[in-house]
């Protein structure tokens, strides 16, 4: 039997997050091809982030390509990577969900490894599904009119204020002086409204919930850093079972393919861990839903992050990468 359970997590007026279950935890079994004997699923749980990136596992679980490989998925949610890595270290999950960067970060004292590309940016500056978002009358028409300014993010020494910062600098301006400040994505567009942040960087749901709000995006970040960067994988400790991990991967494959040749299958499960109107849901944009990491894309964000002193060196990425 597939399961997901989902905690309450803070929400915004339109766009709070519910819950999002479909059985008990008693682990579930299936016939055996070759010797009709029932073979109990091996319990699996993943940590990920309600938001749209993650819909191919949510897919994936409803569709049964986890059971398909032997495993059943329970699916936790939190606010960011920051809490996700801890349970992955303390055992509590098998794998977890964050971006690339925070596990670069993690890995420098911790041995985790990346066991599953999971979302990267469609490469539009024009129309993305990360941007930084700010009031009609901020005064901040482009990244340069960042500088001095407060930018929210659901966590702090990620790629998202790393690549901010990146496209700000490139535009001229100095992204020393911004001020970031961490702010889930569900009440990132209160903040703005209510002038607690200058700016946001929001995802999918939420770029399209803050237009609709009367918002303007200021800059598609991540595609303006690099149109092939890999924004978010797929995690577990270095020493996670390899036979688990093959399984593992074998059904995220199936699911992300799954993902990108049905994209109304990916709104529609969206709707199904967030509360977004089925209004939004149609207009999202959504990610690419990469097989492979692309590793070019992410050497350029570690030398960024590099810079930034958000990494101390450079990652191994042979160890690190799938």
């Amino acid at each position: 039997m597939k399961k997901s359970s989902f905690f309450a997590i803070a929400a915004i007026a339109a766009l709070a997050l519910s819950g999002c279950s479909d059985s008990d935890a008693t682990p579930s079994s299936t016939e055996s091809g070759d010797a009709g004997a029932p073979t109990e699923l091996t319990p699996v749980t993943i940590g990920v982030i309600p938001i749209a990136d993650t819909a191919a596992l949510w897919l994936g679980d409803e569709q049964g390509f986890f059971e398909d490989e032997g495993i059943d998925l329970t699916i936790e949610t939190a606010s960011g990577g920051a809490a996700i890595v801890p349970a992955v270290v303390a055992g509590d999950y098998q794998f977890g969900f964050s971006n690339v960067l925070s596990l670069m970060v993690a890995a420098e004292n911790i041995p985790l490894k990346i066991v599953s590309s999971a979302v990267a940016t469609t490469g539009d500056t024009a129309k993305d599904m990360g941007a930084v978002v700010t009031k009609a009358d901020s005064g901040i028409a482009g990244p340069a009119d960042l500088a001095g300014k407060t930018v929210s993010s659901n966590s702090i020494g990620n790629i998202n204020d790393t690549t901010v910062r990146d496209v700000v600098d490139e535009a001229g301006a100095d992204s020393s002086t911004i001020e970031f400040v961490e702010v889930p994505f569900p009440e990132a567009i209160a903040a703005v409204e209510n002038d607690q942040v200058d700016a946001a960087f929001v995802v999918e749901p939420f770029v399209t919930s803050a237009i609709d709000a009367g918002l303007n995006v200021v800059t598609y970040a991540y595609a303006d850093f690099d149109p092939k960067l890999d924004i978010a994988a797929y995690f577990a400790k270095s020493d996670v079972d390899a036979d688990l991990l093959e399984k593992f991967q074998a059904a995220m494959k199936t699911s992300l393919d799954f993902a990108n040749e049905n994209p109304d299958e990916v709104r529609r499960i969206i709707g199904t861990y967030t509360q977004t109107p089925a209004e939004v849901l149609a207009k999202i944009t959504l990610p690419l839903f990469p097989t492979e990491i692309n590793r070019p894309a992410i050497e350029k964000l570690a030398a960024a992050a590099q810079g930034y002193g958000v990494l101390s060196k450079t990652p191994d990425f042979d160890a690190l990468l799938p």
